[in-house]
Parts: C-alpha cells; structure tokens; sequence
C-alpha cells in the first residue's frame, strides 16, 4: 500500500513517455529529459524513498510531521531544496517567456505549498512519512525564483549581444 504513489508516478510517466515518443517530432529528447526531471521529482517527493546526500533509504511506515512555525534557512536541506526546485523555474521561464518574476515568484510558492500539501496528504493515507516544512516551502518558492531569473538574465544578456552585433554591422 506504500507503494501505490511510486507506481502511480510510473505508470503516468511510462503513459507520458510513450506519448512523447509516438507523437512529437521537433524537441523530442528536450520533453523526455522533462520527463525524466519530473518523475524522479515526483519519486523524491511523494514516495517513501529518501535521499540525505549520500544515502538512499527507504523511510519507516508513518504520519510524517508538520512544521509551520519554526524557520531554519541555514542547512543542507533548505540548499537542496533549491537545487531540487531550479529547473522547475528554468523550465517555467523558458516556457512563458513574458512572465515577470513576481509571477515566476508567486507560481514557486504556490507550487512549493501544494508539494508540501500532498506530502502532508499522502503521509496520512499511504502513511509514506514525509514531512510538511515551511522551510521546504520556502525553499521551494527560492528555487523555481533563481531559476527563472537565470533564465531573465539570459535573455537579457542575448538581446543586448544581438543589438552589439546590429550597431557593428550598420557601423
């Protein structure tokens, strides 16, 4: 029963693979790399497998606990947390390129607290003991916010070398 979230993550991810491969063309191997980022996420995230660094481990049967309240920016975790979030924010920036970073910002905390949310919900049901974290929330909301400005930053970066090279062809 702890494991219906993994095979649920499979099946959906096999179903999304096959339909990648039989029906895109163009930016084929970029949609099946997604693919990939986003069911080892959704494995990290919501089944009872755990990763600290250098361990994987499977977590014992249990609720999980709840921190709401205590704030804790200065660990490994909150770091990894961001990391683990970035190409997310890659990934929404590429894909709407007008979105401001408020928005970018506002979509990472709103994508952190519903991670958080069914984290929370599938502890009680499947009992696969994850832990709801306001820390993860906010870590969360950092990474996918680093991420879309990375990617702000390249466009800006793009544009300005593109007028340079117009102002030294007209010259």
């Amino acid at each position: 029963m702890r494991w219906e979230p993994l095979l649920i993550i499979l099946l959906m991810a096999c179903l999304s693979g096959l339909l990648i491969v039989t029906t895109m063309r163009k930016h084929r191997w970029f949609a099946l790399l997604t693919l990939a980022y986003l069911t080892g996420l959704a494995a990290i995230l919501f089944t009872p497998i755990s990763f600290s660094g250098t361990d994987i481990y499977i977590m014992p049967a249990g609720f999980g606990r709840v921190n709401l309240t205590q704030l804790d920016v200065l660990n490994l975790g909150f770091a990894e947390n961001i990391l683990l979030t970035l190409p997310l924010g890659l990934l929404l920036k590429w894909l709407v390129p007008k979105m401001s970073l408020l928005g970018v910002g506002a979509f990472g905390l709103f994508a952190g607290s519903s991670i958080e949310t069914m984290q929370y919900i599938l502890s009680q049901h499947w009992l696969i003991n994850r832990s709801s974290d306001i820390n993860d929330v906010l870590a969360n909301a950092l990474g996918i916010l680093i991420g879309g400005a990375a990617v702000a930053v390249y466009y800006r970066l793009r544009v300005t070398h593109r007028r340079q090279r117009q102002q030294h062809a007209v010259a």
